[in-house]
């Protein structure tokens, strides 16, 4: 029998969280299911983890290292299901997650991708994610890029779809290795509504790695020139992929990566960022560095949170 969902974890030394990752998956109160877990190339004991559970709806998959974004798309190959979800080797799920996107799909059979609001889980706290839009109702159908002004509205461990969509916007993109997800998301934007739950259903968990990860290659990072027509008319999609060029040319600033700071400051436009952002953007690298030391601005994120 075909099950509902085909749950899709990409795993690359998640020792520490894959344990608690598939428990939160084994524990929803929707059950009908698979998981194909692919261990892509683990060094750390992961795969071990993996095996140690004893449920017939798990298939491990274990490969040599070839980046998230292969072992998703070899997932996806594999599923049998009409209905993908994704989730990240070290995020957890609310015990109702599935139950509820099962019930959004019931009440909205046209649509094709579907989310839940989510949550930033550090060791001490749990923060909601601030949207752009108003959650004034159980369920909301967006707009991806209207509603992404702040935060995406879709998330690695968040978004389910159906299979079909990857046969108009393609798979995760695997010449890109940081920011793929946005990659596809702006995809899936450019042709399919959302379907978001506004309750948080899904917990987006920073460990060592997420606070530590400093690494910065200009090459692996999304470039969104092949948006360049779609953005002439699609507003809103101009001022989403503004702000991650923003984000992308403050980090290739910090990163003293000239060529990747011209790249993305030439193509965003100015009024598409706040005052602060467009003083950001052109300031010299020891003002950003002392500002993001200070905390400067209320506290808040200097970078643009899709990627």
């Amino acid at each position: 029998m075909i099950p509902y969902f085909s749950i899709i974890i990409s795993v690359y030394n998640k020792a520490d969280y894959i344990g608690q990752t598939i428990n939160s998956v084994l524990c929803q109160s929707f059950s009908d299911f698979e998981v194909i877990i692919v261990n892509d190339g683990s060094t750390d004991g992961s795969l071990e983890i993996m095996k140690s559970f004893n449920d017939h709806r798990l298939q491990i998959i274990d490969q040599t290292n070839q980046g998230a974004s292969q072992a998703r798309n070899q997932g996806i190959s594999l599923a049998k299901s009409a209905y993908i979800a994704l989730l990240d080797g070290d995020d957890l799920w609310d015990p109702y997650y599935l139950e509820s996107i099962h019930n959004a799909i019931q009440k909205h059979p046209d649509k094709s991708v579907f989310t839940t609001a989510i949550a930033h889980k550090y060791k001490d706290r749990i923060v909601p994610v601030p949207y752009s839009f108003k959650q004034d109702s159980a369920i909301l159908i967006l707009d991806y890029f209207e509603a992404s002004q702040r935060h995406s509205a879709l998330s690695g461990s968040s978004i389910v779809f159906k299979k079909e969509v990857l046969d108009l916007t393609s798979g995760f993109d695997t010449t890109i290795t940081s920011g793929e997800d946005t990659d596809l998301w702006i995809r899936i934007g450019l042709h399919f509504p959302i379907v978001f739950i506004s309750k948080v259903l899904a917990y987006y968990v920073y460990n060592e790695d997420s606070l530590s990860n400093t690494s910065f290659n200009i090459h692996e990072k999304p470039k969104f020139d092949n948006y360049k027509d779609e953005e002439q008319t699609n507003h809103f999609l101009k001022k989403f992929l503004d702000r991650n060029r923003f984000s992308l040319a403050v980090m290739s600033k910090l990163n003293d990566d000239n060529d990747g700071y011209i790249r993305y400051r030439q193509a965003l436009s100015s009024k598409n960022l706040s005052l602060k952002r467009r003083l950001i953007v052109d300031s010299p690298k020891w003002l950003i560095k002392l500002l993001l030391k200070l905390k400067s601005f209320g506290g808040k994120k200097l970078y643009y949170e899709s990627l």
